[in-house]
């Protein structure tokens, strides 16, 4: 039986697609049980609706962090969530959360982490004139961006880049690398020593 995913989203849900495509290809084994935005009009809700997947609007505006994430909680429980997969979503997880889907969290990020953490890491990237960006496909934990790393894609920062076309570039290595993550995490064909995941050998 393939594992359940449960992915949030916060805005146009393009990682989400790149994760039902890869399922639909058949190249990663698993279902989406649930879509969870935490904003009534986040683009992401109605492209997962219109693939046909269950997909839930959570308006989290004005409510304390962790009463909110007690309703995430709930939602993700009622779809019998094996992986939750952040998928552009933007709100920060309570410990309390963490702790409920203990290395059972992941999220992609716009940087070769632990470069570049949080919000507008493109343009962090070009702020600091760095050569190299990409993305990292990583375990969450309590810390900001600071969970194991499963697997990263580097994209090179070219003169004339502006964020949007970094971003853009680094975009389509995060739908290549993403559900490749999901797919390693859902075989169980790993370890996390210390700070690394490895790949365990056949």
């Amino acid at each position: 039986m393939s594992k359940r995913l449960g992915i949030l989203i916060s805005g146009r849900g393009s990682n989400l697609l790149a994760i039902a495509d890869a399922i639909a290809a058949h190249r990663l084994d698993a279902e989406i049980a649930v879509v969870i935005s935490n904003r009534l009009e986040a683009p992401g809700i109605a492209l997962a609706r219109e693939r046909g997947l269950h997909a839930v609007a959570l308006a989290s505006k004005g409510l304390d962090r962790e009463a909110y994430d007690h309703q995430l909680i709930d939602e993700l429980r009622r779809s019998r969530v094996d992986l939750v997969c952040l998928a552009g979503y933007m709100r920060i997880l309570s410990g309390h959360f963490i702790r409920e889907f203990h290395q059972r969290i992941l999220n992609i990020h716009p940087s070769l982490l632990p470069a570049f953490p949080g919000l507008d890491a493109q343009h962090q990237a070009l702020e600091h004139g760095v050569k190299f960006s990409g993305c990292t496909a990583h375990f969450v934990e309590e810390g900001l961006d600071s969970g194991p790393i499963i697997s990263q894609a580097v994209v090179p920062v070219l003169a004339d880049d502006t964020a949007d076309a970094l971003s853009t570039r680094i975009l389509e290595e995060e739908h290549r690398i993403y559900p490749e993550a999901i797919g390693l995490v859902l075989s169980g064909q790993y370890r996390i020593e210390g700070r690394r995941v490895r790949r365990n050998l056949k």
